[in-house]
């Protein structure tokens, strides 16, 4: 707690004297560096966001941005270890030091960024809440599931949206909780239940898990704004930032065009201003990160600016083949967007 403190004083320090100043080292940082990885909690199975392939190697949107974070602090993007976490055991997880980070389909609240020990970096995933149901229940629209039962997850805003949506309609509904996200899925397939609700990112996931996906749809309504996010630990500016600029620098190379493939030759020959300070070939930004000059470089060359993260997990070059929507850039139609490195 003393290191906390400290770091925090410093940076404030810092930025009250309005002298700029490279940044000071944290505790998770260190921490990192010492022990060699990132420690990154992230969901215990979800297709598209977080899953292990048939060799047992963690797969995901979620997961590449743990591997940004590790490219950006220690050169490579296989430094991550990774902790499968519930629902209900993230959190704990993340304000008891067990893991560095949290990468975990976890939707970023007012109550979970101030009230919980810790803060959201950053939207790597715009969503919303929907609802899954078979074809053979003969229904169009979420306003005819008065009565029905749900199958939802434990420890997730989806109750309390689903009880605020029944109430505003005039609806009524019977929840059935479970502590995983598998286990909805199987309690809809099996009947015990009408409906699945989730963020429609995870309905998409889990359709694809049931024995004739075919068989049911995701109906119209999105019922809540769900964005998805990492979040650290409060206490610690320094984690914080790299964190953040880590998805940040992943945005910025989209926009800017830059793409694993030509990462590396835009780094010697661009003479755009923009691309040169992403990339550390001028300026001096990383060492107000505290990281190496090529830290971007090293993002995107191993896991990808962010088109190219969300295409091959979610997007068209995925099972899933989620539409980029919300999640487009800004100047292509959606609303992701990142502040620049000037």
């Amino acid at each position: 707690m003393k290191a906390i403190k400290t770091t925090v004083a410093a940076a404030a320090l810092v930025m009250g004297s309005g002298i700029a100043s490279q940044a000071i080292a944290g505790p998770v940082l260190d921490g990192v560096k010492s022990k060699g990885y990132v420690q990154c909690g992230v969901s215990d199975g979800l297709p598209g966001f977080s899953y292990t392939d048939d060799e047992g190697t963690y797969r995901g949107l979620d997961v590449d941005v743990c591997r940004a974070v590790a490219a950006a602090v220690l050169g490579d993007a296989t430094k991550v270890r990774f902790s499968p976490l519930t629902a209900k055991e993230r959190f704990t997880a993340l304000q008891s030091g067990e893991v560095d980070m949290l990468s975990r389909n976890t939707t970023w609240t007012s109550s979970r960024d101030t009230g919980m020990g810790l803060t959201f970096t950053g939207v790597s995933y715009y969503d919303g809440q929907g609802f899954l149901v078979n074809k053979s229940l003969g229904v169009a629209s979420a306003k005819e599931l008065d009565g029905a039962s749900f199958c939802i997850q434990a420890g997730t805003t989806t109750e309390l949206n689903l009880t605020d949506y029944f109430r505003s309609n005039g609806m009524s509904y019977t929840p059935i909780t479970y502590d995983k996200s598998d286990e909805t899925a199987k309690g809809l397939e099996a009947g015990r239940c009408d409906a699945l609700t989730s963020d429609m990112s995870q309905l998409y996931a889990q359709r694809t898990k049931l024995g004739n996906p075919d068989d049911y749809i995701v109906l119209p309504e999105v019922i809540s704004k769900e964005p998805l996010g990492p979040a650290v630990r409060q206490g610690d500016i320094e984690w914080f930032n790299i964190v953040r600029w880590a998805l940040f620098a992943q945005l910025n190379a989209e926009e800017l065009g830059i793409t694993s493939e030509n990462v590396e030759e835009m780094a010697k020959s661009s003479t755009s201003p923009d691309v040169r300070r992403l990339l550390g070939v001028e300026g001096e930004f990383s060492k107000d990160l505290n990281l190496e000059p090529n830290w971007a470089v090293n993002i995107i060359k191993q896991v990808g600016n962010y088109g190219e993260m969300f295409e091959r997990n979610v997007g068209q070059g995925s099972e899933l083949k989620i539409a980029r929507g919300l999640n487009a850039l800004w100047n292509a139609g959606g609303i992701q967007y990142a502040p620049p490195v000037r």
